[in-house]
């Protein structure tokens, strides 16, 4: 399965976006009132200039305290981010958060940004399929009844 089809099953293709100049604490209050943990950054909506998480904000809360909220997103975000394809299988995807150990993967087709999906999504789908397998091969051994 691929992480087009994932982004398919999840229905709305909207990407929430917060500007680099916004600040800290304007991105947190989204996060909360979204109930997401990240955020893409971009001057217009559209292009991908980085991404900031809640683990982002928390760490850096921990390290300097709460004068990071009065400063701009772009301060904090992540500026190389690690994209999928879409036509890039799920265990791709999820070996790429695996291994970078984050949980949110930007996914873009031709320079554009056509969706954001998690690792809970990845894992849900990947269950999903690991049923409808685990059915059709019970339906093959046990045979119609």
């Amino acid at each position: 399965m691929t992480v087009r089809q994932i982004l398919k099953s999840k229905g709305s293709g909207d990407v929430l976006t917060i500007k680099p100049t916004l600040t800290v604490a304007d991105a947190a209050a989204m996060l909360s009132e979204k109930r997401i943990g990240a955020l893409i950054v971009s001057k217009d909506g559209k292009s991908l200039d980085g991404m900031l998480s809640e683990r982002d904000i928390v760490r850096e809360l921990g390290k300097r305290g709460a004068e990071i909220l009065t400063e701009p997103v772009s301060a904090l975000m992540t500026e190389k981010v690690i994209t999928a394809a879409p036509d890039e299988v799920s265990v791709q995807a999820l070996e790429k958060m695996t291994l970078g150990r984050f949980r949110h993967l930007p996914v873009m087709e031709d320079g554009a940004m056509i969706g954001v999906i998690s690792i809970g999504d990845v894992v849900k789908f990947r269950i999903d399929e690991v049923i409808a397998e685990n059915s059709a091969l019970t339906e093959m051994i046990v045979g119609h009844g």
